[in-house]
């Protein structure tokens, strides 16, 4: 004889609940552009927004690179000075490639050639070193960063480079132009970020990324190639910054000292407010552009508004950093006033 056990009783229904962790950072960029809009609703104007998101572009397509390079428990301090480098020896090439290619299409790409070439190059130049090397990815990178941002200023002699203007107008386009309405920059951000997001959840590598932040010596004892991985990281972060450095270059056509100055603090500020733990271990691309937007959006903001200067921009970053990191640990929970006291 069998019974049917629970006989008439229904399933109990789900509740709808709200993953704050994924979810967060969009809700956050939501209410923010609320509050842009009140404050002015200018904000919301097309060529505001559009500016906004072209702008958003460069941190943006640095940053997703980052993800990579966090999530497998590393860090790269050197993409703002790296930047700079590259942008200037690409002014360099590209005016003196016009005697022999003349100024067309062929020596703008001659000049986005080289930018991969070198972004590949100093981004495996960071993960051999860190690697191979044995040392500490804070140090590198630092070291790094402070090399590439004195052969800037060495290139330009202290002072500016600029790109050729004939050149500059077969360039211009690359930044300023739109498809369909949607600036190229913006494209290319959209593009960086599919293809990052495919790389990192829908392959191997970006599982053995995970797996290496979460326990790199568990990767180890798994047959994962830990140090190729990495290096592939910072390999990736460097093409990240060189396809940055192309669309960038052409905004302002030279380069300088002060080229990327705190792009490193924005690209990492972009990541860890999208949800990647800095620890590393969980990587989120979407949750990166998400980042990305907020923080051109916050300096966005104080630029049309006087209620605090805009050159706090920085300040405002770097407690966005600390604020995000801090309740990532889960801080919250541990503070005093939330224990209950023991009974006597």
């Amino acid at each position: 004889m069998t019974v049917q056990a629970h006989e008439g009783v229904k399933p109990a229904k789900r509740r709808f609940s709200i993953d704050y962790h994924t979810m967060g950072p969009l809700l956050a960029l939501i209410v923010l552009c609320l509050v842009g809009f009140v404050l002015n609703p200018a904000f919301l104007s097309e060529g505001n927004v559009t500016n906004l998101l072209t702008r958003s572009a460069f941190i943006g397509i640095i940053a997703v690179g980052g993800t990579f390079v966090i999530t497998a428990g590393g860090i790269d301090l050197s993409v703002g000075s790296m930047a700079a480098v590259i942008s200037g020896i690409m002014i360099i090439v590209m005016n003196g490639a016009i005697d022999t290619m003349g100024v067309g299409v062929q020596t703008v790409l001659f000049g986005c050639l080289v930018s991969v070439v070198l972004g590949t190059a100093a981004g495996f130049l960071n993960g051999f070193m860190t690697t191979k090397g044995k040392i500490e990815a804070f140090i590198v990178t630092l070291g790094t960063m402070g090399i590439y941002r004195s052969l800037v200023t060495y290139f330009a002699d202290g002072g500016t480079l600029s790109l050729d203007f004939d050149i500059r107008d077969v360039y211009r386009p690359v930044y300023y132009d739109a498809v369909l309405g949607v600036p190229i920059p913006v494209i290319v951000f959209a593009l960086v970020a599919i293809v990052g997001w495919v790389l990192l959840n829908r392959t191997a590598f970006g599982r053995y990324c995970m797996a290496i932040g979460s326990n790199e010596t568990v990767a180890r004892y798994s047959a994962i190639k830990v140090d190729r991985v990495k290096t592939l990281t910072y390999v990736i972060q460097g093409l990240c910054v060189s396809v940055a450095t192309i669309i960038y270059v052409p905004r302002l056509g030279s380069a300088s000292s002060s080229t990327g100055v705190l792009w490193e603090l924005e690209a990492i500020a972009a990541v860890i407010i999208g949800g990647t733990m800095l620890k590393g271990g969980y990587g989120r691309i979407g949750g990166t552009v998400v980042g990305a937007i907020m923080l051109t959006t916050i300096g966005n903001i104080l630029n049309l508004t006087d209620i605090i200067s805009n050159y706090l921009n920085g300040a405002v970053q770097g407690v966005i950093i600390i604020a995000a990191v801090w309740l990532q640990r889960g801080n919250l929970g541990h503070l005093n006033i939330f224990r209950r006291k023991p009974s006597a």
